[in-house]
C-alpha cells in the first residue's frame, strides 16, 4: 500500500492534468452559456497554477488554445493580449535590472548605504532593510534577496568573531590584573574533593563560586551565550532582507508583477481610464505605504529578535574596537570594487534618466513633458515607450570610453575591435525571464476572455448585496482573502484570478474599482508566511537556518500590517490622490468588441 501511495504521489501533476479538466466538463455540458465556457477555462487554469501541475508559463498560454475552441474569443484577439503595452513596460525594466545587475551597480550601492548606516544591531538591521527595499523597486525581488543575504552574513560572522575576540581579551586582562584570580579557583578545589561532609553541606556555594571564577567555565558560557545571540540575530536578518525586498517591490510600477498587472487589466477591463494607473501616480501612493511598511515590519523585527532594549542595540558613545573591526570588513568588500567604472557610470545615468523620465511624463498636477513636446491629448506615449527607448541605449553605449589607437589597426598589425557595448543578447537571453512575460500574456488574455463571455460582469452582479457593507470593510476583506490565497499560489496568478471579479463586483456596487483593485494588488505582495509562499522566501530559509514557525510568527503580524497600512493609505492620501469619493465615469462602461 505505501509503494502505491509513493508511485501515486510521484506521479500526481499527471493525474492533475488528465482528471481535472473531466471532472470539471459538466459545467459546460449542463450550462452551454459563454459564462460557464469561461468559467470552466478559469477553474481549470486557477487549479493548475495553484499546483504548478505544468510550469505556469505553460498553463498560461491555454487561453490561446481554449478560448477559440469554446467559441469565447477569436485566436488572433486571444493572441494580441500577450504582447500589449504594459508587457513592454515590464521588458523595458527588465533590461534596467539586468545591466545593473550585470555591472554589479547594485552591490556598490548597497555597500555604500551599509557604510553610512554603521554596524551596530538595530542600525544593521534597518539599513539591510532600506538598501534591499531600494534595490527591489528597480530589480527583481529574488535577485535582490539572493545579493544582500550573502553580504548580511559575512557581516554577521565578522561581528560574532570580534565579539568572541574581545570577550576573551577582557577575561585575560581580567585574570591579569587580579593574581589571586587563580590561586582561589586551585585552593578550592581540593578542599571539595576531600572533605565530603563540606561537599554535601556546603557544595552548591563552593560549586558555583568555582564555575563563577573558571576561566574555561567562563569562556564556554561565553562562547554559547554570543553564539545564541548571533543565531537569533542571523534569523532576524535573514527575514528583514527578504522581507523588505517584498515590501520594496510594491513601490513601483515595475517593483513586481502584479503592479502591472493591475495597469494592464484595468485599461482593459475600463478602456476609458487611460493614464489613471502610471508610474508617477502609482509612486504617489504606493511609496510612503511602502515606507511605513517598512518601518513598522522593522519594529516588530526588532521586537522578535533583537527585543526592546533600543538604548543597548543603537549602543551610546563611541564606536568599540569590535565595531570599527566589523567596519573594516564592509570597507575591505566596498574597496574590492575598485573606483566606479566608465560602464558602472553609463548604466547609473541611464537609470536615472529613466526614472525622471517616467516621473515627469504625466505628473498629474501639470502638463507632462510628452504632452508640451508632442501636443498630444490622448496617450500616444506611454511608460512602456519610454523603458523601452531607454533600454535600447545599453546595446548602443559602449562599455569603455575608446582610447588613441582604439581605431583602425594596432602596432601588431591586426585589427583592433571596437568596445563592447554595455549589453549584449547573450547576456540578455540568459537573464531575462521570458516565462514571466507569457504569465503576464495568459493573465491578460483570460481577463479579457472573462469580459467577452461576461462572466465578470455576472460575477460582479452576484456580489451585489456586498453594497451595504462598508466600502472600508470590503476593502480589508478582500485583502485577507488574497494574502491568504497568495501564501499558496504565486502573486501573479492570484492577481489575474481576482483583478477582473474585483473590477466586475466594484463596478456593481458602484465604489471606485481602485479603492478594492489597488489593495489587493499590493496585498498579492504580501507573501510572509511559508517558505513557499514567495523566492525570496525560500532563498532566506535555505539561508538562515530558519524554522517554519519562526517564518509563521514573524510573517502573520508583517500580513497584518501590510493589510492595515495599505487601507490607510487607499483611506488617506489614495483617497485624495485617485478621487476615490466620486465613482468615475470610465468605470461605467466596458470595453466590448464591436
Amino acid at each position: 500500500m505505501e509503494s502505491w501511495l509513493k508511485w501515486f504521489w510521484y506521479h500526481r501533476n499527471y493525474f492533475i492534468i488528465i482528471i481535472t479538466p473531466l471532472v470539471l466538463l459538466p459545467l459546460p455540458l449542463l450550462s452551454p452559456t459563454s459564462e460557464a465556457r469561461c468559467g470552466y477555462v478559469i477553474i481549470l487554469m486557477a487549479l493548475y497554477w495553484c499546483t504548478e501541475c505544468m510550469p505556469l508559463a505553460v498553463t498560461a498560454l491555454l487561453p490561446v488554445v481554449l478560448l477559440p475552441m469554446m467559441g469565447i474569443m477569436t485566436a488572433g484577439a486571444v493572441s494580441v493580449e500577450y504582447l500589449k503595452d504594459s508587457n513592454m513596460l515590464f521588458i523595458g525594466g527588465l533590461l534596467v535590472a539586468i545591466a545593473v545587475e550585470h555591472w554589479n551597480l547594485h552591490k556598490r550601492i548597497a555597500l555604500r548605504v551599509l557604510l553610512l548606516v554603521g554596524v551596530r544591531p538595530s542600525l544593521l538591521m534597518i539599513g539591510f532593510m532600506m538598501v534591499s527595499a531600494f534595490l527591489s523597486m528597480w530589480i527583481s525581488n529574488t535577485a535582490t534577496t539572493a545579493m544582500m543575504l550573502p553580504i548580511a552574513n559575512a557581516v554577521l560572522q565578522q561581528l560574532r568573531a570580534t565579539e568572541m575576540r574581545a570577550e576573551e581579551r577582557d577575561l585575560r586582562i581580567s585574570m591579569a590584573e587580579n593574581p589571586a584570580f587563580e590561586l582561589e579557583v586551585t585552593e578550592s578545589k581540593p578542599e571539595i574533593t576531600d572533605n565530603k561532609k563540606l561537599d554535601m553541606e556546603s557544595s552548591p556555594e563552593d560549586q558555583s563560586y568555582v564555575e563563577e571564577h573558571d576561566p574555561e567555565s567562563l569562556q564556554e558560557d561565553t562562547r554559547k551565550r554570543i553564539e545564541s545571540k548571533y543565531e537569533l540575530l542571523t534569523k532576524g536578518m535573514s527575514l528583514c532582507v527578504c522581507y523588505s525586498a517584498s515590501i520594496g517591490g510594491t513601490a513601483t510600477l515595475t517593483g513586481t508583477t502584479p503592479n502591472i498587472i493591475l495597469k494592464g487589466q484595468i485599461e482593459d477591463i475600463f478602456p476609458g481610464s487611460d493614464g489613471v494607473i502610471n508610474f508617477a501616480s502609482w509612486f504617489a501612493f504606493a511609496f510612503p505605504n511602502m515606507v511605513i511598511m517598512l518601518v513598522l515590519s522593522w519594529m516588530w523585527l526588532q521586537f522578535m529578535f533583537l527585543g526592546c532594549n533600543l538604548k543597548q542595540s543603537f549602543g551610546c558613545g563611541g564606536k568599540t574596537d569590535r565595531d570599527k573591526e566589523a567596519y573594516a570588513v564592509m570597507k575591505e568588500e566596498y574597496a574590492k570594487l575598485g573606483k566606479m567604472k566608465f560602464a558602472e557610470g553609463a548604466v547609473l545615468t541611464i537609470f536615472v534618466l529613466l526614472v525622471l523620465l517616467w516621473f515627469t511624463r504625466e505628473p498629474g498636477f501639470i502638463d507632462g513633458w510628452a504632452t508640451v513636446l508632442f501636443n498630444q491629448t490622448d496617450t500616444f506615449v506611454s511608460d512602456g515607450t519610454i523603458a523601452i527607448l531607454m533600454s535600447m541605449l545599453f546595446f548602443v553605449i559602449p562599455s569603455r570610453l575608446p582610447t588613441f589607437g582604439s581605431y583602425g589597426y594596432g602596432e601588431d598589425g591586426k585589427l583592433v575591435k571596437a568596445p563592447p557595448a554595455l549589453l549584449n543578447w547573450q547576456v540578455v537571453h540568459e537573464r531575462m525571464p521570458w516565462n514571466i512575460i507569457l504569465l503576464l500574456g495568459g493573465g491578460f488574455a483570460l481577463a479579457k476572455g472573462s469580459e467577452e463571455s461576461k462572466l465578470s460582469a455576472w460575477l460582479g452582479e452576484s456580489l451585489a448585496p456586498l453594497e451595504s457593507i462598508p466600502p472600508a470593510a470590503i476593502s480589508i476583506l478582500l485583502c485577507l482573502l488574497v494574502a491568504t490565497f497568495t501564501e499558496c499560489s504565486s502573486n501573479t496568478a492570484t492577481t489575474t484570478l481576482f483583478l477582473p471579479i474585483l473590477g466586475s463586483m466594484a463596478t456593481a456596487i458602484k465604489i471606485h474599482p481602485l479603492y478594492v483593485m489597488l489593495p489587493c494588488t499590493i496585498s498579492a505582495s504580501l507573501a510572509f508566511m511559508l517558505p513557499v509562499a514567495t523566492p525570496p522566501n525560500a532563498i532566506a530559509f535555505s539561508f538562515g537556518n530558519l524554522k517554519v514557525l519562526d517564518m509563521v510568527k514573524a510573517g502573520f503580524i508583517l500580513n497584518i500590517i501590510g493589510i492595515l497600512t495599505t487601507n490607510l493609505g487607499i483611506n488617506t492620501w489614495g483617497y485624495a490622490l485617485f478621487d476615490m469619493g466620486t465613482f468615475p465615469d470610465w468605470a461605467n462602461t466596458t470595453h466590448t468588441t464591436p
